[in-house]
């Protein structure tokens, strides 16, 4: 919708032309003539936007109209206009409430930028109270919060999939939230009263990760001296929940794949295999068909774990779900600190909505926690956040201007396209192919045409 602009100014010539700029840049104006007509346009119908002139004939001026449109209509940003432009009327003006300032004689631009921020305000301001609204409801699956299409499409995968047996890979970039799906998973299994036990693949040195996995007999090696059951056995009756499952070294993936057909393992150092009752996820940040391609994971594995296939969006995908958690962690850390801090100011959600959060929403969770513990205010402002969220700018593919000399070849905007997506999706080439239409080898061809050519390093 066009945004709505109530314009409030005594003199009828600057009223009426101010009008006419406004609706051919779009905009929808309706001006008025005196404060006493501003507040019945107001009560009559909902607007966006005022712009209130200073000196305005009759009892009251537009500082006046300013604070009384602030009290009843607080939703509503005020940009104060006035032919005798100063530092004490600024401040005048925003003590009033208003939200911009600006002198005449003005330029329509400048005018039209800030009725954009204005609108864009209300929006977020609007935006960050209903996603605080929301919260008071119950979550979707316990700790996940989302109301995003994609998190919907998840939760409703979760609840078909969590009662079966059959094995679930969960992809997704770090910081996605994989292990609280794994355990939401779980608890709505039929296993639920069983453990639900992690294990990090690429956090155990490959020595010992068969060991952790399976167990061992004593006297198995050096350190041996006692029995240990391994992590299949704790999970039994349960869940064993293996991250970064594409970080498993190559020569215990036969040994996996055998204990996920057969349902039974045999310890390091004995020789007999002892039946296991265990339900696998696995999950990883990784590229995982690339790896089977490259033969450094095995194919009849990456078959028998890929089952169901869960792939979670990264936080930039996930539309106001950001705004979401950001409100969630606002109440977390506030209450574990005991300090008074209720939300998120606009302009702050404004800089956390244009982050693209690399690290997801565990990123977005360790800036909220600094701001929370830096914020002097009962709002979150945009000087708490950590200076790479203040200070990022969005990036664009730029193609090229009106100078013939900058124009480029379409193979040149495909590569600068390829690219962008692919630093889009963290890296991820398989979805990269599936975003760009491109199967896996020509996204790979591409690629290393575009390394050979210089342009590019990929790994």
């Amino acid at each position: 919708m066009a945004t709505r602009v109530l314009i409030v100014d005594d003199e009828k010539a600057f009223g009426e032309t101010l009008s006419l700029d406004l609706a051919r840049r779009g905009y929808t104006p309706t001006w008025a003539g005196s404060a006493q007509e501003a507040i019945d346009e107001l009560q009559a119908g909902g607007f966006d936007v005022m712009l209130a002139d200073v000196q305005m004939r009759g009892s009251m001026n537009g500082l006046d109209l300013c604070a009384k449109a602030a009290a009843s209509y607080p939703d509503m940003p005020v940009i104060v206009i006035t032919g005798f432009g100063s530092m004490e009327t600024a401040i005048q003006a925003m003590r009033a409430g208003a939200y911009d300032f600006l002198s005449k004689p003005f330029d329509n631009e400048a005018l039209a930028l800030a009725i954009d921020r204005a609108a864009q305000h209300r929006t977020l301001k609007a935006e960050v109270r209903r996603l605080r609204d929301a919260l008071s409801g119950p979550a979707r699956i316990e700790e996940i919060i989302g109301e995003s299409t994609p998190m919907k499409k998840l939760f409703e995968l979760v609840d078909r999939v969590a009662d079966t047996e059959a094995s679930v890979l969960i992809t997704g970039e770090s910081g996605t939230g994989k292990e609280l799906f794994a355990r939401a998973i779980h608890r709505r299994s039929r296993r639920q009263g069983g453990p639900f036990v992690p294990i990090n693949c690429a956090a155990i040195p490959p020595a010992l990760l068969e060991s952790e996995l399976f167990g061992h007999a004593k006297g198995a090696f050096t350190d041996a001296r006692m029995d240990s059951p391994g992590m299949f056995m704790q999970a039994n009756g349960g869940t064993l929940f293996l991250d970064e499952i594409a970080d498993l070294p190559l020569e215990l993936q036969p040994k996996l794949l055998r204990a996920l057909q057969e349902r039974c393992i045999r310890p390091v150092g004995k020789d007999h295999d002892v039946p296991v009752d265990v339900r696998v996820i696995a999950a990883t940040n990784r590229d995982i068909e690339s790896a089977v391609e490259d033969k450094r994971f095995r194919e009849d594995l990456f078959f028998r774990i890929n089952v169901i296939r869960l792939e979670l969006p990264p936080l930039r995908a996930r539309g106001s779900d950001m705004l979401l958690l950001a409100q969630r962690f606002v109440q977390r850390f506030a209450q574990k600190s005991g300090k008074r801090v209720q939300g998120i100011s606009a302009p702050a959600a404004d800089r956390l909505v244009n982050y693209p959060w690399p690290g997801n929403v565990r990123e977005l969770a360790n800036a909220i926690e600094r701001a929370v513990a830096l914020t002097s205010y009962e709002q979150i402002t945009p000087e708490d956040l950590p200076q790479r969220v203040r200070e990022h700018r969005k990036s664009h593919i730029l193609v090229g201007g009106d100078d013939p000399s900058e124009l480029v070849s379409m193979d040149e905007v495909e590569r600068r396209y390829v690219l962008r997506v692919l630093e889009a999706v963290g890296g991820n080439k398989t979805l990269a192919a599936r975003i760009l239409g491109f199967d896996r080898k020509t996204l790979y061809r591409k690629l290393d045409r575009y390394e050979q050519s210089g342009m590019v390093s990929h790994g």
